[in-house]
């Protein structure tokens, strides 16, 4: 019989940037969307850890890059063969494409199937879904370069604008918190000479940015297991600096010029277990609602009265991120890689299960 083995699919930053620029995207803007998928980047150092975490659980380790993944998975044995996929994307990135292969050949994964990965990389859709299943998300209206798709709400406080498909950021620019529309009109003719996107405009919420992360490292594992922190990066929102600061190639350089700053992370619950609460219902609902599993992430607003404000969910969490380092341990007394490891052996280990759940 074949060993089991653990096969991590990854879009590296180079393969997107030359796409990109093939696709007669300027440079800096190729950077900026490319830098998107650094965790393949700062994870790559580490492949030999996890190898040598698998070995340890008697797996095998792969990691193969996208381009390389239909023939990797076409090859790969039903039976003994699980399949991660550490970068999504269906617009700009493509890895949303690996679950399906995976799928296609008979494989098991590891987190949500592959109609989830479409729709989380699209804000607008993935909105209109979790309101209809009463999840505290903000209304939205949709913007094409300078003009409405779907009006905006009202708001009295305000909107804020970013873009619909690019990466799981809140915002591009520090003008993205804005209070008159036609502003977000002139944002969205921004981004579309950018990006080639839409803007998503929302009402504008207050609150502190936290973030629940998840790792089911036994397959029953449920909502006591996740990890809410609030997330303190000395701002209202991210902008696209912000996050080129942190990972990658860029972020590498950013701590090299004394540029970088970790944010700062504090658990919720210790100061709002009314708000830790409402997560983990929140959470709760995502899973048997919607069907996330296995790993997945959550941002939201946190306002002093507990209010709770879903802002998105992500499949493809940072792995290698400040935020999902430090959950592994506090959570599970594990490196990443052990943690990683430790998740795909318990999957093996079990029954398989079908894919269209």
């Amino acid at each position: 019989m074949l060993q089991p083995s653990l096969i991590l699919v990854h879009e590296p930053e180079k393969a997107c940037f030359d796409r990109l620029i093939a696709d007669g995207y300027p440079k800096e803007r190729a950077t900026e969307i490319s830098s998107y998928l650094a965790q393949s980047t700062d994870l790559a150092p580490e492949f030999d850890q996890l190898a040598a975490a698998c070995g340890k659980r008697g797996l095998a380790f792969t990691a193969v890059e996208l381009d390389d993944a239909a023939l990797a998975l076409a090859k790969a044995d039903p039976a003994t063969t699980l399949v991660w996929t550490l970068t999504d994307g269906i617009a700009y990135f493509r890895g949303g494409a690996a679950p399906a292969m995976a799928r296609l050949n008979g494989l098991r994964t590891i987190g949500a199937d592959d109609s989830l990965f479409a729709l989380c990389q699209d804000k607008f859709r993935s909105g209109a879904v979790l309101g209809a299943l009463g999840l505290p998300v903000p209304p939205a209206g949709l913007a094409r370069n300078g003009e409405w798709l779907v009006d905006a709400p009202a708001s009295a406080a305000g909107w804020f604008v970013k873009p619909n498909r690019l990466g799981a950021k809140i915002g591009i620019w520090p003008d993205s918190r804005i209070t008159e529309l036609g502003h977000a009109l002139e944002l969205s003719r921004r981004v579309f000479s950018h990006y080639r996107d839409d803007v998503v405009v929302q009402p504008y919420v207050a609150g502190r940015n936290a973030r629940a992360s998840f790792l089911g490292l036994k397959p029953e594992t449920g909502v006591e297991a996740l990890g809410i922190a609030f997330v303190d990066s000395g701002g209202d929102f991210q902008t696209m600096a912000d996050s080129m600061a942190l990972y990658g190639d860029t972020g590498q350089a950013a701590k090299d010029a004394g540029l970088y700053a970790q944010p700062e992370l504090e658990p919720v619950g210790a100061s709002q277990p009314a708000a830790d609460r409402k997560i983990r219902a929140v959470a709760q609902k995502l899973m048997s609602g919607l069907g996330l599993r296995d790993v997945f992430s959550i941002d939201l607003r946190v306002e002093p009265d507990d209010t709770v404000h879903l802002i998105e969910f992500e499949i493809c969490p940072g792995l290698p991120c400040f935020d999902f380092r430090d959950y592994c341990r506090t959570q599970w007394g594990m490196s990443l890689a052990d943690a990683m490891a430790e998740t795909a052996a318990g999957r093996l280990s079990g029954p398989q299960r079908i894919a269209a759940q």
